[in-house]
């Protein structure tokens, strides 16, 4: 059989649409209850077989590339490196091209879906068998929201986000993306609605965050309108205390008849959900012209998650 000389993956960006954000961990992290959903925006991961002892390297192009880092820090090489510990291979040599469709900390997972896109594309270049556990174990240890990135869909995530249960949900949904044109540090948002809640400036969390029950419910009926009413994100006065301008962006989106919108995480990226494509279009003009988006996307969710598109053999 020939040798496998290349495989192209697809990894999805992701959106919170409901993010309840407890108290600090003993470990450092929050316990969170959040509904994750992959929309399509995606990053394109190339990896190339080379000569042994090359090593891992990356290459990147795209929206954002110049923020995205190229060294050992690239959650994309520490995933290489995972998957040839596991499967006992003495040198990881992969050459990784990445085109950047998701922008870089956009509270969109966007190096999250690189780490989950190197997972699958490691697995099919050096034929290494690895199953769906042994892939969503790995996605943990990288970081809380790769796991995700490999499952798509919608889904409900708890612990520090890695602890998945799949959303069976009705329909399709049509987002507006409005990016920004700056990054929010995910660590920093953290750390600022601590110290918001310390100081009386944002609600106290619960022990144990829950999912409201209407969004779920929503989903299960694939009712759009039910669906951005219930839309929250407990990290938004952070992002917003950081970033006062996507107030703008989240005005225009209420005046324009948004169903729903919301910060994307972390941010500084807002979400909005339309009705339909012709509003979506609507929505899209009225972000652009207003200047409150550095770029603005439309796309559809839910979406797999990181999967396989071509693989080419010598």
């Amino acid at each position: 059989m020939a040798a496998t000389e290349a495989v192209i993956v697809r990894a999805p960006a992701k959106i919170n649409l409901e993010l309840r954000v407890g108290p600090v961990r003993d470990d450092g992290y929050h316990e969170l209850a959040t509904v994750f959903h992959a929309v399509g925006l995606f990053d394109d991961l190339t990896a190339r077989a080379t000569e042994p002892g090359a090593g891992v390297s990356i290459t990147v192009d795209g929206i954002q590339a110049e923020d995205v880092p190229t060294d050992d820090s690239n959650l994309a090489v520490k995933a290489a490196r995972l998957v040839a510990e596991r499967i006992g291979l003495d040198s990881p040599d992969v050459a990784f091209e990445l085109r950047k469709g998701i922008p870089v900390a956009g509270g969109m997972a966007g190096g999250s879906a690189d780490a989950a896109a190197a997972l699958v594309a490691c697995d099919a270049l050096w034929h290494a068998g690895l199953d769906r556990e042994q892939l969503l174990e790995m996605a943990a240890e990288l970081g809380s929201d790769v796991p995700f990135s490999l499952l798509g869909g919608t889904a409900i995530g708890s612990g520090r986000g890695e602890l998945l249960t799949p959303v069976l949900a009705r329909g399709e949904y049509i987002w507006v993306i409005a990016l920004a044109d700056h990054g929010l540090s995910t660590p920093g948002v953290y750390g600022k609605i601590d110290a918001m809640r310390e100081a009386g400036e944002a609600p106290q969390p619960t022990p144990v965050p829950e999912i409201n029950d209407d969004l779920m419910a929503a989903l299960r009926a694939g009712d759009a309108e039910a669906l951005g009413a219930t839309l929250s994100n407990d990290l938004q006065p952070a992002a917003l205390a950081q970033a006062p301008h996507l107030e703008k962006a989240l005005e225009i989106g209420r005046k324009v008849g948004a169903l729903g919108g919301i910060v994307s995480g972390s941010g500084p990226t807002t979400v909005f959900l339309a009705r339909d494509s012709s509003h979506a279009l609507d929505l899209a003009v009225a972000l652009t012209a207003s200047g409150a988006a550095a770029d603005v996307r439309r796309a559809h969710g839910p979406v797999p998650g990181a999967r396989l598109v071509e693989s080419v053999r010598g």
